[in-house]
């Protein structure tokens, strides 16, 4: 069956992203988030990465210090653990419920955890994403973000082809699955529709071997306009289709609701 209309189609072309409803069932949400409960359960924090995971590009030079930088690195094919602000002590224990403490996870979620193979694999993405496009396509990577109540850090603005970049552009494709509502209150997305067609304004590269950081930036992020962005709330279960070049960001979560997602992305081989 198509998920997709022909107008969704075109959306998708002109604006740079689209918001589909019911993609997953809520007990298919709920399945996903009790098998991440457990796997939070269980996860072993090593010492050097009790620091946090940040987009903004000061940030991300600043922090990365080397275990930490290595570990997100090389975290590509494996199960790793990315944490908020503020959610360790000097000592690096923990100061908030294990629970609420994380960011994300990632970034091959899709590689070994049953669950989220099945979902990531399903004929119903394969057939969406076909119809947009992508002939051949492959998955790069998968996360768990978590936008915890109250200290859900913002997402500046972005292009998701600075981290995942291809030659030529436009080969990579975000499937974002809500699993719980993301509303305005609790961090849902905003975009510049149409804003995929207009390039790249910077690229984030690996540094030379040896050296430190272990990665960097050709060009800078632009200032945009705030009144450019347009707000995309999606339900439990329904999914934002995001094109690699398309300028968007989340707010902070200042609510008391969390906003859980899914997300992988999509390439042409």
């Amino acid at each position: 069956m198509d998920i997709l209309t022909d107008q969704d189609v075109q959306k998708y072309r002109d604006e740079g992203y689209l918001v589909l409803d019911g993609l997953l069932s809520p007990e298919e949400c709920d399945a996903l988030r009790d098998r991440m409960s457990e796997i939070i359960e269980r996860m072993d924090v090593p010492e050097h990465c009790r620091t946090q995971f940040s987009t903004d590009h000061d940030e991300q030079l600043k922090t990365q210090m080397q275990g930490n930088a290595d570990y997100f690195i090389t975290s590509g094919d494996k199960i790793r653990f990315f944490f908020e602000k503020g959610v360790f002590d000097d000592k690096g224990e923990f100061i908030v419920p294990r629970e609420q403490s994380l960011n994300k996870i990632g970034h091959a979620l899709h590689a070994y955890e049953p669950l989220f193979k099945a979902v990531t694999h399903s004929p119903k993405i394969q057939n969406l994403v076909k119809k947009l496009g992508l002939i051949n396509p492959v998955i790069l990577q998968s996360m768990y973000i978590f936008k915890q109540p109250r200290i859900g850090g913002e997402v500046s603005p972005h292009q998701d082809a600075t981290f995942l970049y291809t030659q030529p552009l436009g080969r990579v494709m975000g499937v974002w699955i809500a699993l719980e509502d993301a509303a305005l209150e609790n961090g849902s997305l905003w975009f510049i529709p149409g804003s995929h067609n207009d390039g790249i304004t910077r690229r984030m590269v690996r540094t030379p071997k040896g050296t430190f950081p272990l990665t960097d930036f050709i060009g800078r992020e632009k200032n945009y306009d705030d009144k450019l962005f347009v707000p995309a709330p999606v339900k439990k279960g329904g999914a934002v289709l995001i094109h690699s070049e398309v300028v968007h960001h989340s707010a902070a979560n200042t609510s008391d609701a969390s906003r859980h997602v899914y997300t992988f992305h999509v390439m042409e081989s």
